[in-house]
């Protein structure tokens, strides 16, 4: 059986999608996660999703951290993270480049079975008067699936300075030099049965076909389109303006955010591990200024 996954990253991926991504730095008290800033945060969104928990008692209770990109066994390590804890209603504070449509959509469905939350932002530690605690930084990205991941929450929250872009869905291994490359029946069929599965699961979760519209417009040599907030309200991706509807002790204003600094961020190449006789399909950044930071 053919099996189709989307991802944010280049290298021997087969397709791309739109989607979401973020910058999040890794403060996880009882995780692997690093608490880095900088190229530390850049490269913990380069490698495998991982899962670790925030420790914010006794004001908020603390969030999920996701760091990465999702594979084929995203799914499962979600599953192995959450076996011993009670989890239900709580928020998912991301950072990723996207990655396997598939699976992110499978991921997806767990959070909103959980009734999970999710925001995009840097989870940093602070000096307080009790010590060092976390707070979300909102200086982050969300591109790729990653986007699909924000829209499985219950409740969304985006915070201005955040920064949500999409793209369009293309075969990663011709990503480089889309408009030379050939395409089979086959390859196209594939296209559109992820897009309909994407299409089926935007709708479940609750997203409009605004956010499928602007990512399926932009192609592989372009860069990603970063949504603006009226099109971030448009596509449902936001439900409250309030970081507080998520995480009440963290303040019930919204977040301030500083617009981060740095140029559109360069990814690695990452390439999964496929099973035998396996198609995928991934979500890749790799048009335009992208490009050219790796050197394409």
């Amino acid at each position: 059986m053919e099996r189709a996954v989307l991802s944010c990253l280049t290298g021997s991926a087969l397709w791309r999608v739109a989607a979401l991504g973020i910058v999040l730095l890794g403060f996880a008290a009882d995780s692997s996660i690093p608490v880095t800033a900088g190229a530390g945060s850049l490269e913990a969104r380069r490698q495998p999703m991982k899962f670790g928990w925030v420790a914010c008692d006794p004001d908020c209770g603390g969030w999920i951290s996701a760091v990465g990109i999702v594979t084929v066994d995203t799914p499962k390590a979600f599953d192995d993270f959450a076996r011993d804890r009670q989890l239900r209603g709580a928020t998912v504070v991301l950072d990723s480049s996207g990655g396997s449509v598939n699976d992110a959509i499978a991921l997806g469905r767990r959070w909103r079975a959980l009734g999970l939350a999710t925001t995009v932002g840097i989870s940093v530690s602070a000096a307080s008067q009790l010590g060092n605690r976390p707070r979300i930084e909102p200086a982050a990205y969300c591109e790729s699936m990653c986007a699909f991941l924000l829209l499985s929450g219950q409740t969304r929250y985006v915070p201005e300075g955040a920064r949500v872009r999409v793209h369009q869905i293309w075969m990663g291994d011709r990503a480089e030099d889309a408009r030379a490359a050939s395409y089979t029946a086959q390859d196209m069929s594939i296209v559109e049965r992820d897009i309909g599965r994407l299409a089926k699961f935007t709708f479940d979760m609750g997203g409009t076909g605004d956010l499928l519209s602007i990512a399926l417009s932009v192609p592989p040599w372009e860069d990603l389109h970063e949504l603006t907030r009226q099109e971030l309200r448009d596509s449902n991706l936001i439900t409250t303006q309030l970081l507080a509807d998520l995480l009440p002790g963290l303040g019930s204003a919204p977040a301030k955010a500083v617009a981060s600094a740095a140029p559109k961020p360069a990814q690695d190449r990452f390439t999964p591990q496929p099973a035998a006789a396996t198609k995928t399909a991934e979500a890749l950044p790799t048009g335009g200024t992208a490009a050219a930071q790796l050197g394409h």
